[in-house]
């Protein structure tokens, strides 16, 4: 008597869904609060100027701006630049 299954797709299925890190906006793009800025394990980036920092080191943005990333001390910091010009309203 056999004692497997004899069917392929039983050993298929175990496989991890994937974490879909890494930066999610780049340089110069405008983004509105709230919004992920960068997705990482461990701190490859430092939340500079308006820029918050979550429980899973990720990167996001505490108003609206245009997002900046710059080298500060060796390190690799993201900062967000406000909007000055208000929007007309029609």
């Amino acid at each position: 008597m056999a004692h497997k299954k004899g069917v392929g797709s039983s050993k298929n299925g175990r496989g991890s869904n994937s974490q879909r890190r890494g930066v999610k906006v780049s340089d110069g793009k405008f983004i509105t609060g709230g919004s992920i800025i960068v997705r990482q394990c461990g701190n490859k980036f430092y939340p500079g100027k308006n820029v918050g920092q979550a429980r899973d080191f990720s990167l996001y943005a505490r108003i609206d701006g245009f997002v900046e990333f710059i080298i500060k001390n060796n390190k690799k910091t993201v900062n967000l630049i406000p909007n000055l010009i208000s929007p007309v309203k029609v």
